[in-house]
Parts: structure tokens; C-alpha cells; sequence
């Protein structure tokens, strides 16, 4: 009689994920946690269920260690262990290091987030659905985005954030998988990012963004957070 919670426990937790490792232009780097910064969840996979808490920044379990070099203009990405599991929005944020700062231990505090991407659900003339026809990162074991060519160059760090809507039918039930890499941006532009958004702060648990409803069925969805910012 006990072994339907016991499997339902163990499916649970084999459906979380993580994103240990960065990708630039369709190159993954060998090792988990080398220029991203280790999160919480790097044993259990477990999201982040609070969009007030401080692990809403880079939900990180030490300091970093090492940083990428990206051109402005490239394809950046991290890869998902082991895929996204979860149906929902996956969005990219960044936040520019101050000059005076060290990129291993900058706390992202405040309004320095821009958003620079976001793969959200794909509209249609009829109901969403929770798979891959209206999702398109469902299922992926990679997640990438194009870093805007009119970035100031710089140090910044790279937030990737998938939001998993199979239990948000009620307020908290959303579960954000999230993890920060740090880079060091070249050949960029001078463009003015924004506008910028702080984490905690740039979601409400009351977001409709952060919300699914199965009965009645959804037709349309926006995800939380601002505009993404193309540069």
C-alpha cells in the first residue's frame, strides 16, 4: 500500500534539473561548476519555490572560481542535467560586475539585472498546452540565447532561469531552476541596457506569469519579468 508514494517521491525528484555547465557557440565546457557558480541544488536538483527569497539571484552554494570569454554577438548557453524537465519559460538575464568588484564574489543586490532573452510559450489559436508544441525548451538538454551585440565589453554575470509550471495551479507552486556563469564580455557595443530589475523584487508570487491553470484550459501566457532588452 506504500509503494505509490515511494514511487511518486522518487519520480519527483529524478524530474529536477540543474545547469552546471556553460556553452559558447556550440562548444560545452568539460567540467560541471567551472565558469558558473555552484548552485544550491548541485546534489538534489531542487528549485527555488520563493520569489522573495535572496536565492532568486544565482541560487549559489559558493563563490565562483573561474570566468568565460565571450564575444559580443555570440551564442551563449548552459547545458540542462539532465534535460528540462518541467514545462514553462526559460528566460536570460545579465548583470554588469562593477570595475572595482571581484566577478568570484559580486553579490548581485539591486536593480542590475536586464533581461537578454527568453523562450516562452509559443502562441497559438487555440489552448496552451504542457509539452513541447507550446514549450519549446521542454524536454531540451540545452537552453541558448544570443548575447546582444551593443553590450558595453565587460565583466558580467550570466543568469539562466527556467520557471516549471506543473504545480503553480496556486500561489508558490512554481519552481524557478536558475544558475549564474561569469563572463567577461569583448567587442561589445555601447548600448544602455535595461531596464533593470532586482532579484528579489522583479517577480510577485501573484505574477499571472507565475501561475497554470489546467481547467480552465490557458490560451495565452506572459512570462514574469521585464522586456527583454535586444540592444
Amino acid at each position: 500500500m506504500y509503494l505509490l508514494p515511494i514511487l511518486l517521491c522518487v519520480t519527483a525528484a529524478q524530474a529536477h534539473y540543474r545547469f552546471p555547465k556553460l556553452i559558447i557557440n556550440g562548444q560545452a565546457e568539460a567540467q560541471e561548476w567551472t565558469s558558473i557558480r555552484q548552485t544550491k541544488n548541485y546534489q538534489t536538483n531542487s528549485g527555488v519555490t520563493s520569489v522573495s527569497s535572496p536565492d532568486m539571484r544565482c541560487f549559489q552554494n559558493r563563490a565562483g572560481t573561474g570566468t568565460a570569454s565571450v564575444a559580443a554577438g555570440s551564442v551563449l548557453g548552459f547545458v540542462a542535467m539532465s534535460s528540462v524537465t518541467h514545462f514553462g519559460p526559460v528566460q536570460f538575464y545579465m548583470a554588469r560586475v562593477p570595475d572595482s568588484a571581484n566577478i568570484n564574489s559580486w553579490e548581485p543586490a539591486g536593480n542590475v539585472w536586464f533581461k537578454v532573452g527568453s523562450i516562452s510559450a509559443v502562441k497559438g489559436s487555440g489552448p496552451l498546452t504542457s509539452d513541447e508544441k507550446t514549450w519549446p525548451a521542454y524536454n531540451k538538454d540545452k537552453v541558448e540565447f544570443t548575447i546582444p551585440k551593443n553590450v558595453p565589453s565587460g565583466k558580467y554575470l550570466v543568469r539562466v532561469e527556467s520557471i516549471a509550471l506543473h504545480q503553480a495551479q496556486s500561489v508558490g507552486g512554481a519552481q524557478m531552476y536558475l544558475s549564474c556563469a561569469q563572463v567577461e564580455v569583448t567587442g561589445g557595443g555601447n548600448g544602455t541596457p535595461g531596464p533593470l530589475v532586482a532579484f528579489p523584487g522583479a517577480y510577485s508570487a501573484n505574477d499571472p506569469g507565475l501561475m497554470w491553470s489546467y481547467y480552465p484550459i490557458a490560451t495565452s501566457y506572459k512570462a514574469p519579468g521585464p522586456a527583454v532588452w535586444t540592444g
